[in-house]
This record gives C-alpha cells, sequence and structure tokens, in this order.
C-alpha cells in the first residue's frame, strides 16, 4: 500500500477515536449577558490533551472586531462587569498580548468578529489554560473562585497595556462545569 493511502487510512481511524475522546473531555459552559443582563449568547469549553477549545456565539453587538479574555472570577454581575476581575494568571504576571515578545498572559485571546446583523461566532484554543484544575503550570478557569469570559467594545491590538486598547466590557460570561 502506498505511504499516501496508509496516511489517509490513519487519518480516518485518528477521526474516529474523536467523538470517544470528547466524550470523556471535562467540559464546562457559560451564558453571555450584556450591560442590562439579558442573555446574549452562550460559551462553551471542552478540555484537550494541551489546552481548552472554546466556541462562542453571541448575537446583539456592535458589528467588527471585539477583544475577548479569560478573566479571573466567576462574577458577571454588576454594571460594566469589573467584578470579573483582571485577566486570569497560573503564576507571576506577565504583559498583555498573544503579539507581545514578554507576554501573552493567560487570559489573552484572538479577537471576536461580529457580522453585521450583530451575530458573533467563533471557534478559539487556548495552551495557557485548563478546565480540570491540574498543577500543570497553566491558569485554572474552575478554581475556587471561578472565572469569566469578557467581550469587550473594541479589537484587542495583542500589544498595548493593560487590555490592548480593547475599551469597555460589553458582554461577560461566568464559566461553570457541565455537570
Amino acid at each position: 500500500m502506498s505511504g499516501f493511502r496508509l496516511g489517509a487510512l490513519a487519518a480516518v481511524f485518528s477521526l474516529a477515536a474523536l467523538p470517544a475522546f470528547a466524550a470523556d473531555a471535562p467540559l464546562a459552559a457559560g451564558t453571555f449577558k450584556n450591560g442590562e443582563q439579558a442573555e446574549i449568547g452562550t460559551a462553551d469549553l471542552s478540555e484537550g490533551p494541551s489546552g481548552v477549545l472554546i466556541r462562542v456565539n453571541v448575537e446583539g453587538l456592535e458589528p467588527g472586531w471585539h477583544g475577548i479574555h479569560f478573566h479571573q472570577t466567576g462574577d458577571c454581575s454588576d454594571e460594566g462587569f469589573k467584578k470579573s476581575g483582571a485577566h486570569v494568571h497560573h503564576a507571576e504576571k506577565v504583559p498583555h498580548g498573544l503579539l507581545n515578545p514578554e507576554g501573552p498572559d493567560d487570559g489573552d485571546l484572538p479577537n471576536l468578529y461580529v457580522a453585521v446583523d450583530g451575530t458573533g461566532q467563533a471557534e478559539m484554543f487556548s495552551t495557557r489554560v485548563t478546565l480540570t484544575g491540574e498543577d500543570d503550570g497553566r491558569a485554572h478557569l474552575l478554581d475556587a473562585d471561578g472565572s469569566a469570559i469578557v467581550i469587550h467594545a473594541n479589537p484587542d491590538d495583542h500589544m498595548s497595556q493593560p487590555i490592548g486598547g480593547a475599551g469597555d466590557r460589553v458582554a461577560c460570561a461566568v464559566i461553570g462545569k457541565v455537570e
């Protein structure tokens, strides 16, 4: 059998194993709320062997790019979502920014794009966080005080401090374990 066929066959068997892995992975989720505390979307999180996959679906936001970050406290109850705290971090805090040579911090994620109709969907992956709470050098999203995912009004430039110019917090979701 040719090398190409063997490789293709191996890829098919690898894909067949994915549903079993996904079923065993710890799951977490959150419901995004806007400044009026109305529900505007969801975040679903799955643990992978080297990080967390995040699927975001939102509506009712201004069109364009928006910064989105993991925040240290699972509390979205106040105006402006300040109770969610700063970005999550496991050990020593480092500068913000996916493009920052001294960063990124553990809360940094790629920007979210919202279409003209106000809806946004994205899948993102972060190697800097974990759901499981294992002490492996990553920030723990399901720790004692929880965590949140915050969407900002503006795009994150991935360099400037402290939040890449992302501006006001316009949506927030408390991350909770799915039982």
